[in-house]
Parts: C-alpha cells; sequence; structure tokens
C-alpha cells in the first residue's frame, strides 16, 4: 500500500528502534518528512541516514516525553527547523513484567508517565499547533495516530500494568477525538498484537516464546510490516471519515 505523503511534515516518537523505526521508514518511503524522536539521539542520526540514503528526507530530534520541558522543546525545534506537524504517531512505550501484587509505585509511575501521560502531553503539543492551523486554514487536516496495544482490549498475565495503561490511551484517543475533530484534526488508535522486533526477537525462541505462540490464533507472531497498512490509511487525505477508531492488528487474538 502506498499513499501521497509529499510536503507533510511527520513526527514520529520512540523511533529509534522497533515499531517507531518501521513506521519512519514506511512515512518517508511515501513522501513524507519524517522528524524521528526519542532520548537515544545516536540511533536517530544512523535511521536518519539510511532514510536519506534511500533518497527519504528526515530530521532527528532528542525527546523524553516524560519531560514537559522537553515536549516543549523539541516541537519548538521542529517548527523552527522544519515546520508546522501534519501527523504525529504517538509510538513511545514502555512495559514492566510482574503480578500487579508486586507493583511498587516507581513501577507504576514508569508505566503510566510513558504511556499516559507523556503519550497524552506529546499530542496535546502537537494539537495546539493544529488548531491553531485550522482557525486560520479551513481545509486544514491533521492526523493523529496513537499506539496502543492488544492488551488495551483484553487483560494479558504478568502485564496488568501495561494492559491498565494502554486501555487509558484507548479512550484518550476516543476523547481527542471528539474534542479535536471539529479542527480537521483525526485521532485513532492501533493496537497491535504480538509484533517481532528486535528487542523480543529471542524470546519466540525459547519454550516460553513458542508456548505463547501456540495459543495464538493462527499460532504466528507478526512482523512490524503487517502494521503498515493501517498506519497508511490512517494517516492519508483520504481517511478524512475515520476518527475515534481502535484497530487491533492482531491476527486475530483479541476475539478469541
Amino acid at each position: 500500500m502506498r499513499t501521497n505523503l509529499k510536503e507533510k511534515v511527520a513526527l514520529v516518537t520512540g523511533a529509534s528502534s522497533g515499531l517507531g523505526e518501521r513506521f519512519a521508514r514506511v512515512l518517508a518511503a511515501n513522501g513524507a518528512l519524517v522528524v524521528l524522536a526519542a532520548r537515544r539521539l545516536d540511533r536517530l542520526k544512523e535511521l536518519r541516514a539510511q532514510i536519506e540514503s534511500a533518497g527519504g528526507a528526515a530530521h532527528a530530534v532528542a525527546l523524553d516525553i516524560t519531560d514537559q520541558d522537553a515536549i516543549r522543546s523539541a516541537i519548538d525545534e521542529v517548527g523552527a527547523n522544519v515546520g508546522p506537524i501534519d501527523i504525529l504517531v504517538n509510538n513511545s512505550g514502555v512495559s514492566t513484567v510482574q503480578r500487579l501484587t508486586e507493583v511498587e509505585p516507581a513501577d507504576f509511575d514508569f508505566v503510566f508517565n510513558t504511556n499516559v501521560r507523556g503519550s497524552f502531553f506529546v499530542a496535546q503539543a502537537v494539537a495546539r499547533q493544529m488548531i491553531g492551523r485550522a482557525r486560520e486554514q479551513p481545509n486544514f487536516r491533521g492526523r493523529i495516530v496513537n499506539i496502543a496495544s492488544v492488551a488495551g482490549l483484553r487483560v494479558l498475565p504478568q502485564i496488568g500494568l501495561y494492559c491498565m495503561s494502554k486501555a487509558a490511551v484507548l479512550h484518550m484517543t476516543r476523547a481527542q477525538a471528539l474534542e479535536w475533530g471539529r479542527y480537521g484534526i483525526n485521532v485513532n488508535a492501533i493496537c497491535p498484537g504480538y509484533i517481532r522486533t528486535e528487542i523480543n526477537a529471542e524470546h519466540w525462541e525459547t519454550d516460553a516464546g513458542r508456548k505463547l505462540v501456540a495459543m495464538l490464533p493462527r499460532r504466528r507472531v507478526g512482523d512490524a510490516a503487517d502494521l503498515d497498512g493501517t498506519l497508511l490509511l490512517l494517516v492519508a487525505e483520504e481517511s478524512q471519515f475515520i476518527n475515534g477508531a481502535v484497530i487491533a492488528v492482531d491476527d486475530g487474538m483479541s476475539v478469541t
């Protein structure tokens, strides 16, 4: 699937690895100038060079979404050096593996400060700029895609805290869609199922990983490329009537 994103500026958080890196590559391949944001600036610079060598355009900016000052600074830098943001892929996220009885306040803050609080304030900062543009440009169209998880749709063992945070992201998406839709901003969420990335690749070869795969509807793990079509659909001009949607891309896992 391809769509025309030329002259669009797309900010991707958590772009230094995993799904964020894939989202950035896909958007760049479809013509967007992609702003790569994450804490690991060295990784972002490597990715920027790879995107540019493939004929795309990218800009790297350091961003810790748990830091309000860092969010403001990054958005200001993008505006000054790249231009106004048309697309936000709100991808940064963290998790812990533990039972709920083992969760300490520091664990709770670690997960919710990134997955909920940080994601909200990144979206807010971008939306404020988009709303300003919409007031001056009646035909303005903005796109925000919040990356949630199948864990926001169903509870999974030993990652209950993560499930809670991603469920909050889904309601956040609906609230943002309701309030910002009048300004031409479409806000939607993607809920990936189990996706193979560099972070979890080894896990799928362990006994526990193979046991988990055997429990999936089609006994397979997805690849990051399996999310390409949904991402491009939600950021395309043609998706004007899709707002507040929560789309599971999980090979049927959430309906079992």
